[in-house]
């Protein structure tokens, strides 16, 4: 079987995409289990090399480095596409695959996060009875 993606970019102007890989797994609140859909969870940056990254969510900061993929992935996106005769009668559809994008690289964060509270800012109270 063979199947025609559709590159409306141009070669080697697709846009880069990178895989955000983390272990573990991320649970959201109670509230936000029905809204998962652009979810903000944290605040990626990148540091002043392009090899490493941190990753803050909530109190948590994990440290992650950029790695090669082995072979690039492509970022695909349906297209339903219909044709309809003189009279406007619905006649045949087809789908299309397009290229939305290219992924060669993976953040990877394998390290256990580090807990950013620290203990200056923690305050504490005696009670003697």
């Amino acid at each position: 079987m063979q199947i025609q993606v559709k590159c409306s970019c141009g070669e080697g102007n697709c846009p880069e995409w990178a895989i955000v890989e983390l272990q573990g797994v991320i649970e959201p609140q109670p509230a936000f289990r029905d809204r998962l859909q652009n979810l903000e969870i944290g605040l990626l940056c990148r540091s002043s090399s392009e090899e490493s990254y941190t990753f803050t969510i909530g109190y948590h900061e994990l440290m992650g480095s950029k790695v090669l993929l082995k072979k690039p992935l492509l970022v695909l996106k349906k297209v339903r596409r219909s044709s309809a005769d003189q009279n406007g009668d619905f006649q045949s559809s087809s789908v299309e695959l397009e290229v939305i994008g290219i992924i060669r690289h993976r953040i990877l964060f394998k390290a256990r996060p580090r807990a950013l509270i620290s203990g200056k800012n923690i305050r504490f109270s005696l009670i003697l009875a």
